[in-house]
C-alpha cells in the first residue's frame, strides 16, 4: 500500500495474535494507532476480517469505504447500521469471478475444510461429548464414517482430510459436473452422492462426524438438517456447521467461540464456531492478505466507483452502498429494497 503512495494506519497490537509486531508495521511504514475510534476517524477504507462490531457501529463514516468478510445476510443490525452510515460496505464473501468461484472466500475454506475435521475428531472423544470412535479405525475395527453436506472449496478440503486419515467419507452436493469431478479427483473411500433431504436421512444413521459446508453466496444457508433428523443419528455423534456464519445449516446450530466451541443437543455434539480460521491466524492471515491484497490495492488506486465499473468482480462485491442494499441475497434475508449498483455507478 506505501508502495502505491497510500498512508497506511494499524490498531496498536492488531496483528499480535497472529505473530505481527507493531514494530513490523512501522517498519513497512504504517502508522500504530492506539484505538480504532481514531481509525474509523481518519481512514478513507477500512480493511478488515471481520464486521464492525456492535460497539463501532456508530464510527461508520458516510463515504467510507469498509471491505470486509460482512456475512450481511445473517446479521440484520449489521445491515441496518451500514445502512443508516452511508458507508461503502463491500464484502470479501460475494467477490466474485465470471466462473462463479469466490475468491476471497477460497483461502479461508481452505483453512475450515481440514480444521473440521480436525476438530470433529476431536469431539469425537469420549471426554469431549463423543462416543469415542478413531476416524481412521485401526486394524480390525472399522473406520469411522463421516458425512460431507457440499462439494465446494470447504468440502474438498474436508474430503481430502478426511479420506487421509482413513475414515469412510460421503460426500453431497447438487451439482452433478462437481459430482462428477469430485469421483475423478478422490481417492477410493470417497463415495459422492446427489444431495437431497432422503440421501441425507440415509447417510445420517450412518455417520459419526458430519460437515455442514453449504454456501449461497451472499444469502442466508439453507436447512438441511433438522431437529427431527438428529433422532435417528448414533448418540454421541458429531456435528460441525461451517456454514455458520451464513446462518448454518443444521436447524440445532447456534453460534460459538473458540473458548466455547461445543454443546450438546439430544445427544448429539455441536461444533458451530464462526470464523474457525481464527484458530490458526498465521496460516489464516497469509493466506488471507495474498488473495485480498489485489483487491484492496485497485480500490485504493482507483476508488471504489472506477474499480467496480472496471472490475465486475468488485462490483459483485457491493452488499450496501451509500444506505442502499445492493446485493439481492441480503435483501431477500430482511425484507430490504434491492437496488442495483449499476444505478449507484
Amino acid at each position: 500500500m506505501r508502495q502505491n503512495g497510500h498512508s497506511v494506519l494499524v490498531e496498536k497490537n492488531a496483528g499480535k495474535a497472529s505473530g505481527f509486531t507493531n514494530k513490523a508495521y512501522e517498519k513497512a511504514g504504517a502508522e500504530i494507532i492506539k484505538g480504532s475510534q481514531e481509525i474509523f476517524d481518519r481512514a478513507k477504507m477500512i480493511l478488515r476480517v471481520k464486521e464492525p462490531q456492535p460497539s463501532e457501529y456508530g464510527y461508520l463514516k458516510k463515504g467510507q469505504i469498509y471491505f470486509a468478510y460482512l456475512h450481511l445476510a445473517a446479521s440484520q443490525d449489521v445491515a441496518r447500521a451500514m445502512i443508516n452510515a452511508g458507508s461503502i460496505n463491500i464484502a470479501y464473501e460475494t467477490i466474485q469471478k465470471a466462473d462463479g468461484s469466490l475468491p476471497l472466500l477460497t483461502p479461508m475454506s481452505e483453512v475450515a475444510g481440514p480444521m473440521a475435521i480436525q476438530q470433529g475428531a476431536k469431539c469425537l472423544e469420549m471426554a469431549q461429548g463423543g462416543h469415542g470412535v478413531l476416524l481412521g479405525g485401526v486394524p480390525g475395527v472399522d473406520p469411522g464414517t463421516v458425512l460431507i453436506i457440499g462439494g465446494g472449496v470447504v468440502g474438498i478440503n474436508a474430503a481430502k482430510m478426511a479420506c487421509g486419515l482413513g475414515a469412510k467419507v460421503y460426500i453431497l452436493d447438487i451439482d452433478l459436473d462437481r459430482l462428477r469431478y469430485l469421483s475423478d479427483v478422490m481417492p477410493s473411500n470417497c463415495i459422492t452422492m446427489m444431495s437431497s433431504p432422503a440421501a441425507i436421512r440415509d447417510v445420517l444413521p450412518k455417520a459419526d462426524l458430519v460437515v455442514g459446508a453449504v454456501l449461497v453466496p451472499g444469502s442466508k444457508t439453507p436447512t438441511l438438517v433438522t431437529r427431527d433428523m438428529l433422532k435417528i443419528m448414533k448418540k454421541g455423534s458429531v456435528l460441525v456447521d461451517v456454514s455458520i456464519d451464513q446462518g448454518g445449516c443444521f436447524e440445532t446450530s447456534k453460534e460459538t467461540t473458540h473458548a466455547h466451541p461445543t454443546y450438546t443437543i439430544d445427544g448429539i455434539v455441536h461444533y458451530a464456531v464462526s470464523n474457525m480460521p481464527g484458530a490458526l491466524p498465521r496460516t489464516s492471515t497469509l493466506a488471507l492478505n495474498n488473495a485480498t491484497l489485489p483487491y484492496a490495492m485497485e480500490i485504493a488506486n482507483k476508488g471504489w466507483k472506477k474499480a467496480m465499473k472496471e472490475n465486475p468482480e468488485i462490483k459483485r462485491g457491493a452488499n450496501v452502498v451509500k444506505g442502499h442494499v445492493t446485493y439481492k441475497g441480503v435483501a431477500e434475508a430482511f425484507g430490504f429494497e434491492h437496488v442495483s449498483i449499476d444505478r449507484l455507478l
